[in-house]
């Protein structure tokens, strides 16, 4: 095994020797920092473990000895046309929240829709594209300094971000980005990140792109929706899945991942676990046993629930207490993205969004409304250039009521729940360094006593839901709320404005 800086525990050393072996049948030696010609593929392998067991740290590793035998990482965001014919990685990620957590660590991650679609450049910009990527000399483009040139090779030499480069230069994405396209060649190898999301479709898809594919997951999340709560790694032969264990290190005890690791207690009760969490919360801070649900931490790290109703009460409460008028959204409210709603003749329009980071589960707050009737200015966390206005559908639920509050609405474009509190299942491949669970939920789940794959469906709720947390959780156990600090704010937000992407409809334009 290569000589690594960093301590493994036993199995992520077998892991990492057998990630490397794949590899060196793809005709890339890590051992040895030799790098082939692609000579055939080795397939899908999946690096499985529960939370704490080290499956970043080992991802971040297996990065880093490949980027230093040579191999070239691939972000989505440019990809020159002078083909290198060097071997490359891809990081991948189901959503941009999960693929922040990656960039925070210092892994250059993006999400598997920027790797599906790629952008198509203006044909003056890519060349600035080529030189920063070192395939190139010096270009002159009107309109562009030396200086402003310097701050972007600046950037890049630091971010490896072409996009970034370019804003860095005093340039827009609308400026340089005319389009975006499916995917025609396939790449090298791919890295896929919180793999426990990925439904079947996204995994034919990333194999029909990567011949070499290691994926990283966790068994005791919760199933895809309609995938019968099954996750795709479960799927390959049993020498293909690499099981990580927690890894134990007294001086990075963690009283979060021990709650979630007892869960794996088939004797283990609901009571029997509230009473664990009670007394952890009397001997260690991370862990608080609340009375109320916290207003404040709402606008950036939403409560979860399992039930839909109870995810529609806490909303309607958040918006009562911070006064957010009936027919308008309040600046600094949080959204999340619930899809487009966009005909199939606006298939750019709907690339443009979602590379934007306006995809499904994406997680917004409201910036005010846009220059057009219908548009709203937006901050998505956790993307790469988080500020865009685009045409939005907000729709705000009701207890008791079937149709939902619409106070924004263009005809098309992307369409939104309010973000004050989510169900687990939609917070799987995020993090918050403080996480409310609201524990009544889990509760009734207990009650009825469902089962998924095999196990109390209370407990995969559990376990998804608290293992959110990065720093502190909070474990609801009353309905009640807190009355906030202060008002809603967006000043701690990204302070460019807001990139100008457009929806022009053409014959729908007027509509908007």
């Amino acid at each position: 095994m290569t000589d690594l800086t960093v301590k493994f525990s036993d199995d992520q050393a077998v892991a990492f020797d057998s990630v490397s072996a794949l590899l060196r049948q793809a005709g890339v030696d890590l051992e040895d920092g030799l790098l082939q010609p692609p000579m055939g593929e080795a397939g899908v392998m999946a690096v499985i473990g529960k939370a704490g067991s080290g499956k970043t740290l080992l991802l971040a590793e297996l990065y880093k000895t490949l980027e230093k035998a040579g191999v070239e990482v691939v972000s989505g965001d440019y990809e020159s046309r002078k083909k290198t014919g060097r071997r490359s990685l891809a990081i991948l990620a189901p959503t941009n929240k999960a693929a922040s957590v990656l960039r925070l660590r210092g892994v250059p991650a993006t999400t598997i829709h920027r790797i599906l679609y790629t952008p198509v450049y203006d044909p003056e910009y890519e060349r600035i594209a080529e030189w920063l990527a070192g395939n190139g000399e010096l270009p002159e483009v009107d309109g562009l300094t030396e200086e402003a040139l310097a701050r972007a090779a600046a950037f890049y030499e630091k971010n490896k971000s072409i996009p970034g480069a370019l804003a860095a230069a005093g340039l827009r994405g609308s400026d340089f980005i005319t389009g975006w396209k499916r995917r025609e060649d396939p790449l090298d190898i791919g890295f896929v990140d919180e793999a426990s999301m990925l439904d079947d479709r996204q995994f034919e898809d990333l194999k029909e792109i990567f011949p070499n594919l290691v994926l990283f997951g966790d068994p005791a999340q919760l199933a895809p929706v309609n995938q019968s709560g099954s996750m795709v790694f479960e799927t390959l032969p049993e020498p293909r899945q690499l099981v990580l264990h927690r890894v134990h290190r007294q001086e990075a005890d963690n009283p979060i991942l021990d709650l979630a690791h007892a869960l794996a207690d088939p004797a283990l009760g609901f009571d029997d676990f509230e009473r664990m969490i009670e007394e952890t919360a009397k001997r260690d801070e991370r862990v608080v046993w609340g009375q109320r649900v916290e207003v404040d931490l709402m606008a950036r790290s939403p409560v979860l629930v399992w039930r839909n109703a109870t995810r529609i009460r806490l909303i309607n409460a958040f918006r009562r207490v911070h006064g957010a008028p009936e027919d308008a959204l309040a600046e600094g409210e949080p959204l999340i993205c619930d899809g487009l709603e966009l005909p199939l003749k606006h298939r750019k329009k709907r690339l443009d969004l979602e590379a934007r980071g306006l995809i499904k589960g994406a997680q917004v707050v409201y910036l005010g409304p846009g220059r057009k009737p219908g548009f709203s200015r937006l901050h998505v966390m956790g993307a790469e250039d988080p500020q865009v206005s685009a045409a939005s559908i907000v729709k705000i639920e009701k207890p008791d009521e079937e149709e939902p509050f619409i106070p924004y609405a263009a005809r098309m474009g992307a369409t939104f729940l309010h973000g004050a509190a989510v169900t687990i299942h939609k917070a799987q491949g995020s993090q918050w360094d403080t996480t409310q669970v609201f524990a009544p939920d889990i509760y009734a789940a207990a009650r009825m006593g469902r089962v998924e794959a095999g196990q109390p469906l209370w407990k995969r709720l559990a376990y998804v839901a608290i293992t959110r947390a990065q720093e502190r959780l909070i474990w609801v156990v009353r309905n009640r709320l807190s009355k906030p600090t202060g008002p809603l704010r967006v000043d701690d937000l990204k302070a460019a404005p807001a990139a100008a992407l457009t929806l022009e409809m053409q014959e729908e334009a007027s509509l908007l």
